[in-house]
């Protein structure tokens, strides 16, 4: 399985580029993102890459960084996003930018990307909670925002309206698992 290209660029073009190694030339489908940190043309360049092998065809999926190839390879477990739609999403936004999308349930924002509507985009958020976290911005606030609903949640099963479970969580901890989140929780509506 080829997972790095490293050799001379011969062409580039914001949807592929062809990169010569050893006197072989690949052609490798790349995201607009990539496309903007390639080299001049007849430059030395590394890729990340994403072998595709299909029936008819073998694919190579190139990126400048492993973050987006991991955004890429989670991206196309998705059910109905295939490679091109994965590739688009991270032409759209970079690696950081989707995982936070992604974390803050933006069914909006992910639904922007081409040829992904909201059922698609809510299907992403299902399928990829907690997977690209930490690309995230602010690993820190997701976990924690995580975790409060998860506490609320615990105390809805338990028979507390949705109201007084959010006020109830309002004053725990920074790094609270959810065990003693619902036990201060708990704590603190039973005053």
């Amino acid at each position: 399985m080829i997972t790095r290209l490293s050799g001379i660029l011969l062409e580039k073009h914001p949807s592929y580029t062809v990169i010569d190694v050893s006197g072989i030339g690949y052609c490798v489908h790349i995201s607009v993102q990539t496309f903007d940190t390639l080299p001049e043309i007849n430059q030395s360049v590394v890729l990340h890459i994403q072998m595709i092998v299909r029936e008819d065809a073998l694919l190579l999926f190139g990126f400048s960084s492993v973050e987006e190839r991991e955004s890429f390879r989670h991206l196309i477990r998705v059910s109905g996003i295939g490679a091109k739609m994965a590739l688009s999403a991270l032409s759209v936004f970079d690696s950081k930018t989707l995982a936070d999308a992604i974390a803050n349930e933006d069914v909006r924002r992910l639904s922007s990307i081409p040829g992904i509507g909201k059922k698609t985009a809510e299907r992403m958020i299902l399928e990829l909670r907690g997977q690209l976290v930490h690309l995230a911005s602010d690993t820190s606030q997701v976990a924690k925002s995580r975790t409060i609903d998860d506490v609320i949640a615990t105390l809805i099963s338990l028979g507390y309206n949705e109201r007084e479970a959010t006020l109830a969580t309002k004053e725990l901890p920074e790094n609270v698992d959810i065990g003693e989140g619902v036990r201060l929780a708990l704590k603190k509506l039973a005053k």
